[in-house]
């Protein structure tokens, strides 16, 4: 079925059909358009969502997330930060396949049906032309005849009349003949005009009409086309991030499935586990006896609170009975000892630990100043070499004062764990790199903390601290022609350069390398025109480039 057959005389409704269509067009797009905010929102509050829920860092919280149900959690919230991209991607895979598309082929859509309109109309408007013609042609046809009827009844009239003169009659003959020609051309002229204008009439009905309204017809069927592929997008957008839904979901169940609440149990037991036997029987008093009463040593209230009644300076408690020891309130004392035994074995060896690793970073940079000066004393011109002295002294007095510390908290954990104070290989190894003095033994200040009633006491540290002054060092170069680069290097490791030549260098960082290392662990690189320094070699990849011509770029 054609339009240009069928609605030959719908132009009208046509016109308001095809705007309709668009219409509609242009409501699916806001529809998909709003589709595309609220997966926006969505996904921004699920983002949201998932980090107001994450643990803050250095935070109790944090800790928190060595139970199984809490990495659970965790992994759940990982999972819905996931989740909430695949709205992102639905949202802009509808925005670029569907929004941006429907609205370039709405565009296209408006101006071809402009066009098509503006021929129809054309068209019309010829065809009504021709049809004024016509009638004028006709009106002065019409016209022509009763004016010679008119001139043939006149000179008629004047023929019969014998009072006339033979040249009134001559004169309405000829008049007559004048409006007998004049209707002849009219008839010629309008016979003309109408064969023409049937011939007009049938092209426009039958060619021009239907032509333009088979490609209006063609026009709106590619509209109901499109509109039905994007539909088909529509969902598709949906369905490709299904799988990865899907596994973001398996990811939260796999998750809950990792839940192990005996492992969590023994987690409990690790964390509050005090390492105190449970406190024994009291001992019976007998009252009817008439002897001086004297409180039990082992007595539950001597144990705790009871204020009334004091223990003997010479009596020992029988049991400790810590859980009725009330908390003190603070930070508590060094040695841990108002804490239960295990809690205080884990926290010794936490502190042990911590210092073992500060000692080690001092020894780092001690190595790395030490290459440092052995470079400034076979080049002269590149530093002083004194002026590492100062901070080599430094180190060796902090990794000094690291050491003693680490000493008397092994010395606190030796005592917990009811052996002698033995250094750990590891810090015997770090001490064993440079020259130590003999000091005076650790105090153990753990030792007689005991009260008569059982419970422990805190004393503060008597420990003296060592002042080490800190001097800042000057690690810009002297006033030289810059070296060009030779090629580029990554950091590795964060590195300090607190000293004279060297350069700070953050994990990740990109630099330019303009002088290679020459057997003594050193590279010379740059970050920009006024940064540049050595760094240890160890501590950057070098990516060196063979057809270098020393042109200067800056990061």
């Amino acid at each position: 079925m054609s339009w240009g057959t069928e609605l030959w005389d719908q132009f009208d409704n046509l016109e308001k059909h095809t705007q309709w269509g668009i219409d509609v067009l242009e409501k699916y797009i806001k529809f998909v358009k709003e589709r595309t905010e609220i997966e926006i929102s969505y996904a921004k509050q699920l983002r949201n969502l998932s980090k107001k829920y994450q643990p803050k860092k250095n935070s109790k919280e944090e800790e928190e997330y060595k139970y199984t149900s809490c990495k659970a959690f965790l992994a759940t919230l990982n999972e819905m930060n996931d989740y909430a991209g695949q709205h992102e991607v639905i949202s802009e895979n509808m925005t670029s396949q569907i929004t941006a598309e429907l609205a370039r082929f709405v565009q296209e859509l408006k101006q071809e049906r402009k066009s098509h309109f503006h021929d129809g109309r054309k068209a019309q408007q010829h065809i009504e032309t021709f049809w004024k013609q016509l009638e004028a042609s006709k009106r002065r046809f019409e016209r022509d005849c009763k004016e010679a009827d008119r001139a043939q009844q006149y000179f008629e009239k004047m023929d019969a009349d014998i009072n006339v003169t033979k040249a009134d009659v001559e004169k309405a003959r000829q008049q007559a003949q004048i409006r007998h020609q004049m209707a002849e051309d009219s008839k010629a002229e309008y016979s003309s005009i109408l064969q023409k204008f049937n011939h007009d009439q049938h092209e426009h009905y039958h060619t021009h009409i239907p032509n333009i309204f088979q490609k209006i017809q063609e026009m709106e069927e590619r509209r109901i086309v499109r509109i039905g592929e994007c539909m088909k997008t529509y969902a598709e957008v949906d369905r490709q991030v299904i799988p990865i839904i899907g596994k973001c979901l398996d990811g939260i169940t796999k998750a809950a499935e990792s839940i192990d609440q005996k492992n969590d149990s023994l987690l409990v037991i690790e964390a509050f586990k005090s390492g105190f036997e449970p406190p024994g029987d009291i001992d019976f008093e007998d009252f009817t006896q008439p002897m001086k009463r004297t409180v039990s040593e082992s007595s539950l209230s001597n144990s705790r609170w009871d204020g009334k009644s004091e223990p003997k300076p010479g009596s020992k408690s029988k049991g400790k009975l810590w859980p009725f020891i009330k908390k003190n309130k603070g930070g508590g004392p060094e040695d841990f000892s108002n804490l239960p035994p295990e809690q205080r074995r884990k926290k010794l060896q936490q502190k042990v630990d911590e210092l073992n690793k500060e000692i080690q970073k001092e020894m780092d940079q001690r190595d790395a100043l030490t290459k440092m000066k052995d470079v400034y004393i076979k080049n002269p011109q590149m530093g002083d070499a004194a002026s590492v002295d100062h901070k080599l002294a430094e180190l060796g007095q902090n990794m000094e004062k690291l050491r003693l510390e680490a000493q008397k908290f092994e010395g606190w954990l030796a005592e917990v764990e009811g052996r002698l104070p033995v250094r750990t290989e590891q810090s015997r190894r770090q001490s064993g790199m440079y020259d130590t003095q003999n000091t005076s033994g650790v105090n153990n200040c753990a030792q007689d903390r005991e009260s008569p009633d059982g419970s422990y006491t805190e004393e503060p540290s008597q420990e003296s601290e060592m002042k080490v002054p800190v001097t800042e060092f000057d690690d810009e170069f002297d006033d030289e022609e810059p070296l060009p680069t030779i090629g580029t290097c990554k950091a590795l490791y964060t590195f300090e350069g607190q000293n004279e030549g060297t350069i700070s260098v953050m994990e990740g960082e990109m630099l330019y390398v303009i002088e290679e290392d020459k057997g003594d662990g050193w590279t010379r690189i740059r970050r920009n025109e006024d940064e540049e320094g050595y760094v240890p070699t160890s501590y950057v990849e070098v990516y060196l480039d063979k057809n270098a011509k020393g042109a200067m770029t800056y990061i």
